[in-house]
Protein backbone atom coordinates (compact mmCIF):
# COMPACT_ATOMS: atom_id res chain seq x y z
CA UNK A 1 0.00 0.00 0.00
CA UNK A 2 1.01 3.21 -0.67
CA UNK A 3 2.33 5.41 2.54
CA UNK A 4 0.09 8.07 1.01
CA UNK A 5 2.44 10.72 3.47
CA UNK A 6 2.70 13.76 2.02
CA UNK A 7 5.51 14.45 0.82
CA UNK A 8 5.35 18.55 1.11
CA UNK A 9 8.06 19.62 -1.01
CA UNK A 10 9.87 22.66 -0.15
CA UNK A 11 13.22 23.80 -2.17
CA UNK A 12 14.84 24.02 1.80
CA UNK A 13 14.14 20.28 1.65
CA UNK A 14 16.74 19.01 -0.60
CA UNK A 15 20.37 18.42 1.00
CA UNK A 16 22.51 21.04 0.17
CA UNK A 17 25.85 19.09 1.01
CA UNK A 18 24.66 16.57 -1.42
CA UNK A 19 27.15 16.01 -4.60
CA UNK A 20 25.81 18.63 -7.13
CA UNK A 21 26.13 18.29 -11.28
CA UNK A 22 26.19 14.50 -11.15
CA UNK A 23 23.27 12.09 -11.83
CA UNK A 24 24.15 10.06 -9.02
CA UNK A 25 24.38 12.77 -6.47
CA UNK A 26 21.00 14.24 -7.77
CA UNK A 27 19.66 10.92 -7.98
CA UNK A 28 20.78 10.27 -4.16
CA UNK A 29 19.64 14.05 -3.23
CA UNK A 30 15.97 13.29 -4.18
CA UNK A 31 15.97 10.05 -2.90
CA UNK A 32 17.12 11.13 0.59
CA UNK A 33 14.39 14.05 0.39
CA UNK A 34 11.77 11.40 -0.51
CA UNK A 35 12.30 9.31 2.57
CA UNK A 36 12.17 11.85 4.67
CA UNK A 37 8.11 11.72 5.64
CA UNK A 38 9.14 8.03 6.40
CA UNK A 39 11.88 8.21 8.91
CA UNK A 40 9.32 11.28 10.32
CA UNK A 41 6.38 8.68 10.22
CA UNK A 42 7.35 5.42 10.32
CA UNK A 43 3.74 4.25 11.70
CA UNK A 44 2.85 5.33 7.94
CA UNK A 45 4.08 2.92 6.36
CA UNK A 46 2.30 0.15 9.28
CA UNK A 47 -1.24 2.11 8.45
CA UNK A 48 -0.46 1.39 4.77
CA UNK A 49 -0.37 -2.34 5.97
CA UNK A 50 -3.77 -2.80 6.99
CA UNK A 51 -5.45 -4.14 3.60
CA UNK A 52 -2.98 -6.43 2.96
CA UNK A 53 -3.39 -8.05 6.76
CA UNK A 54 -7.12 -7.73 6.39
CA UNK A 55 -6.71 -9.86 3.61
CA UNK A 56 -3.94 -12.41 5.14
CA UNK A 57 -6.41 -12.41 8.05
CA UNK A 58 -9.44 -13.46 5.82
CA UNK A 59 -7.95 -15.94 3.38
CA UNK A 60 -5.97 -17.32 5.22
CA UNK A 61 -8.22 -19.52 7.07
CA UNK A 62 -10.00 -20.61 3.93
CA UNK A 63 -6.81 -21.96 2.39
CA UNK A 64 -6.66 -25.81 1.94
CA UNK A 65 -4.42 -27.60 3.49
CA UNK A 66 -1.87 -29.07 1.15
CA UNK A 67 0.36 -32.28 1.08
CA UNK A 68 3.33 -30.13 0.63
CA UNK A 69 2.91 -28.44 3.20
CA UNK A 70 0.98 -25.14 4.77
CA UNK A 71 -0.96 -22.99 2.13
CA UNK A 72 0.56 -19.81 3.65
CA UNK A 73 3.89 -20.49 1.65
CA UNK A 74 2.07 -20.12 -1.71
CA UNK A 75 -0.54 -17.55 -0.52
CA UNK A 76 2.26 -15.12 1.41
CA UNK A 77 4.84 -14.08 -1.62
CA UNK A 78 1.26 -13.35 -3.34
CA UNK A 79 0.71 -10.78 -1.50
CA UNK A 80 3.53 -9.50 -0.57
CA UNK A 81 3.70 -8.51 -4.14
CA UNK A 82 0.25 -7.29 -4.18
CA UNK A 83 1.55 -5.09 -1.46
CA UNK A 84 4.69 -4.09 -3.68
CA UNK A 85 2.44 -3.41 -7.03
CA UNK A 86 -0.55 -1.51 -4.96
CA UNK A 87 1.90 0.64 -2.67
CA UNK A 88 4.11 1.60 -5.88
CA UNK A 89 1.41 2.17 -7.82
CA UNK A 90 0.01 5.15 -5.28
CA UNK A 91 2.91 6.97 -4.96
CA UNK A 92 2.06 9.12 -8.16
CA UNK A 93 -0.33 10.85 -5.39
CA UNK A 94 2.30 12.40 -3.66
CA UNK A 95 3.18 13.96 -6.77
CA UNK A 96 -0.09 15.48 -7.73
CA UNK A 97 -0.16 16.66 -3.98
CA UNK A 98 3.16 18.47 -4.96
CA UNK A 99 1.84 20.07 -8.35
CA UNK A 100 -0.96 21.40 -6.55
CA UNK A 101 0.84 22.98 -4.25
CA UNK A 102 3.45 24.35 -6.45
CA UNK A 103 6.92 22.54 -5.15
CA UNK A 104 6.65 20.29 -7.79
CA UNK A 105 8.00 23.06 -10.02
CA UNK A 106 10.11 24.92 -8.03
CA UNK A 107 12.19 21.57 -8.19
CA UNK A 108 12.27 21.46 -12.10
CA UNK A 109 13.76 25.24 -12.17
CA UNK A 110 16.18 23.78 -9.53
CA UNK A 111 19.83 22.47 -10.43
CA UNK A 112 18.86 19.22 -10.14
CA UNK A 113 18.68 17.01 -13.13
CA UNK A 114 15.09 16.21 -14.55
CA UNK A 115 16.13 12.46 -15.12
CA UNK A 116 17.60 12.69 -10.99
CA UNK A 117 14.12 13.97 -9.81
CA UNK A 118 12.26 10.74 -11.18
CA UNK A 119 14.69 7.88 -10.81
CA UNK A 120 15.56 9.33 -7.10
CA UNK A 121 12.19 8.87 -6.41
CA UNK A 122 11.67 5.89 -7.87
CA UNK A 123 14.64 4.24 -5.93
CA UNK A 124 12.62 5.46 -3.22
CA UNK A 125 10.19 2.54 -3.42
CA UNK A 126 12.14 0.18 -2.00
CA UNK A 127 12.30 1.24 1.33
CA UNK A 128 8.55 1.53 1.88
CA UNK A 129 8.75 -2.34 0.43
CA UNK A 130 11.48 -3.49 2.34
CA UNK A 131 9.63 -2.33 5.65
CA UNK A 132 5.90 -3.60 4.43
CA UNK A 133 8.23 -7.26 3.31
CA UNK A 134 9.31 -7.54 6.82
CA UNK A 135 6.18 -6.42 8.87
CA UNK A 136 4.57 -9.26 7.00
CA UNK A 137 7.13 -11.95 7.44
CA UNK A 138 6.86 -11.33 11.29
CA UNK A 139 2.95 -11.81 11.12
CA UNK A 140 3.20 -14.71 9.51
CA UNK A 141 6.04 -17.64 10.52
CA UNK A 142 4.71 -17.84 13.76
CA UNK A 143 1.65 -19.80 11.85
CA UNK A 144 3.35 -22.72 10.15
CA UNK A 145 5.47 -20.11 7.38
CA UNK A 146 9.20 -21.81 6.83
CA UNK A 147 10.87 -19.13 6.09
CA UNK A 148 13.93 -19.33 3.76
CA UNK A 149 16.29 -16.23 4.56
CA UNK A 150 18.52 -17.07 1.31
CA UNK A 151 15.64 -17.54 -0.77
CA UNK A 152 13.75 -14.18 0.62
CA UNK A 153 16.79 -11.98 -0.17
CA UNK A 154 17.04 -12.68 -3.80
CA UNK A 155 13.28 -12.20 -4.03
CA UNK A 156 13.83 -9.08 -2.30
CA UNK A 157 15.60 -8.26 -5.54
CA UNK A 158 12.91 -8.50 -7.66
CA UNK A 159 10.63 -7.08 -6.15
CA UNK A 160 12.77 -4.06 -5.51
CA UNK A 161 13.37 -4.13 -9.66
CA UNK A 162 9.48 -3.98 -9.93
CA UNK A 163 8.88 -1.32 -7.20
CA UNK A 164 10.84 1.04 -9.26
CA UNK A 165 8.92 0.33 -12.16
CA UNK A 166 5.87 1.17 -11.06
CA UNK A 167 6.72 3.79 -9.08
CA UNK A 168 8.14 5.17 -11.89
CA UNK A 169 5.06 4.67 -14.13
CA UNK A 170 3.08 5.85 -11.33
CA UNK A 171 4.62 9.22 -11.52
CA UNK A 172 4.40 9.40 -15.13
CA UNK A 173 0.64 8.96 -14.57
CA UNK A 174 0.76 11.59 -12.32
CA UNK A 175 3.10 14.25 -14.99
CA UNK A 176 0.11 12.96 -17.55
CA UNK A 177 -2.80 13.73 -15.67
CA UNK A 178 -1.43 17.02 -14.51
CA UNK A 179 -4.26 19.37 -12.71
CA UNK A 180 -6.96 16.08 -13.48
CA UNK A 181 -6.57 13.75 -10.73
CA UNK A 182 -9.85 11.92 -11.27
CA UNK A 183 -7.84 10.75 -14.69
CA UNK A 184 -4.66 9.55 -12.52
CA UNK A 185 -7.12 7.38 -9.85
CA UNK A 186 -9.48 6.39 -13.12
CA UNK A 187 -6.51 5.03 -14.84
CA UNK A 188 -4.79 3.18 -12.26
CA UNK A 189 -7.83 1.81 -10.05
CA UNK A 190 -8.55 0.39 -13.98
CA UNK A 191 -5.26 -1.59 -14.42
CA UNK A 192 -4.57 -2.33 -11.00
CA UNK A 193 -6.47 -5.17 -9.96
CA UNK A 194 -6.62 -6.73 -13.49
CA UNK A 195 -2.67 -7.00 -13.11
CA UNK A 196 -3.48 -8.54 -9.86
CA UNK A 197 -5.84 -11.14 -10.44
CA UNK A 198 -4.66 -12.23 -13.63
CA UNK A 199 -1.06 -12.81 -12.03
CA UNK A 200 -2.65 -15.05 -9.48
CA UNK A 201 -2.36 -13.37 -6.87
CA UNK A 202 -4.89 -14.43 -4.95
CA UNK A 203 -5.99 -17.67 -7.05
CA UNK A 204 -4.02 -19.45 -9.40
CA UNK A 205 -4.53 -19.76 -13.00
CA UNK A 206 -3.52 -22.54 -14.52
CA UNK A 207 -7.82 -23.58 -14.31
CA UNK A 208 -8.84 -20.39 -16.08
CA UNK A 209 -10.10 -19.97 -19.85
CA UNK A 210 -7.36 -20.02 -22.28
CA UNK A 211 -8.11 -16.02 -22.55
CA UNK A 212 -7.34 -15.19 -19.68
CA UNK A 213 -4.39 -17.83 -19.92
CA UNK A 214 -2.83 -16.10 -22.43
CA UNK A 215 -3.26 -12.62 -20.38
CA UNK A 216 -1.38 -14.03 -17.46
CA UNK A 217 1.27 -14.67 -19.56
CA UNK A 218 1.40 -11.44 -21.03
CA UNK A 219 1.63 -9.86 -17.62
CA UNK A 220 5.29 -9.18 -16.04
CA UNK A 221 3.57 -9.48 -12.33
CA UNK A 222 2.75 -13.22 -13.39
CA UNK A 223 6.24 -14.36 -13.66
CA UNK A 224 7.17 -11.98 -11.11
CA UNK A 225 5.09 -13.62 -8.41
CA UNK A 226 6.05 -17.57 -9.63
CA UNK A 227 9.83 -15.77 -9.06
CA UNK A 228 9.10 -14.98 -5.38
CA UNK A 229 6.97 -18.43 -4.57
CA UNK A 230 9.85 -20.43 -5.79
CA UNK A 231 12.16 -18.44 -3.54
CA UNK A 232 10.06 -18.10 -0.66
CA UNK A 233 9.59 -21.89 -0.43
CA UNK A 234 13.36 -22.30 -0.73
CA UNK A 235 13.87 -23.51 -3.92
CA UNK A 236 15.89 -21.85 -6.84
CA UNK A 237 14.54 -23.38 -10.01
CA UNK A 238 16.87 -21.13 -12.54
CA UNK A 239 13.98 -20.08 -15.23
CA UNK A 240 11.41 -19.61 -12.68
CA UNK A 241 14.00 -16.99 -11.42
CA UNK A 242 15.22 -15.90 -14.01
CA UNK A 243 11.97 -15.37 -15.41
CA UNK A 244 10.62 -13.02 -12.35
CA UNK A 245 13.56 -11.16 -12.63
CA UNK A 246 13.39 -10.69 -16.76
CA UNK A 247 9.37 -9.87 -15.85
CA UNK A 248 10.64 -6.97 -12.96
CA UNK A 249 13.27 -5.96 -15.37
CA UNK A 250 11.30 -4.90 -18.20
CA UNK A 251 8.70 -3.00 -15.76
CA UNK A 252 11.65 -1.23 -14.40
CA UNK A 253 13.10 -0.10 -17.83
CA UNK A 254 9.53 0.34 -19.27
CA UNK A 255 8.68 2.60 -15.79
CA UNK A 256 12.37 4.22 -15.92
CA UNK A 257 12.44 5.13 -19.83
CA UNK A 258 8.49 6.73 -19.59
CA UNK A 259 9.16 8.63 -16.43
CA UNK A 260 12.34 9.81 -17.50
CA UNK A 261 10.76 10.88 -20.70
CA UNK A 262 7.64 12.21 -19.05
CA UNK A 263 9.98 14.36 -16.49
CA UNK A 264 12.07 15.98 -19.07
CA UNK A 265 8.46 17.33 -20.66
CA UNK A 266 6.95 18.34 -17.72
CA UNK A 267 6.64 22.39 -17.41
Amino acid sequence: MSTMTSTRTTQQGLDRTAPRGSFVGDTLNVMARELKPVWREPMSVLFAMVQPLVFLALFAPLLPELAEGSALQWFVPGIIAMTCLMGASFTGANLMEEMQSGSHERQLVSPLGRPALLVGRALKEIVPMLMQTAIILVVVTPFSFDLHVGGVLVALLILALFSIGVGALSFALALAAKGQDWMFWTVQQTFLFPVLLLAGVLLPVEGAPRWMQVASDLNPLTYVVEGVRALFSGQFPLDTVAAGFAGAGVVALLGIGVGVRSMRRAD
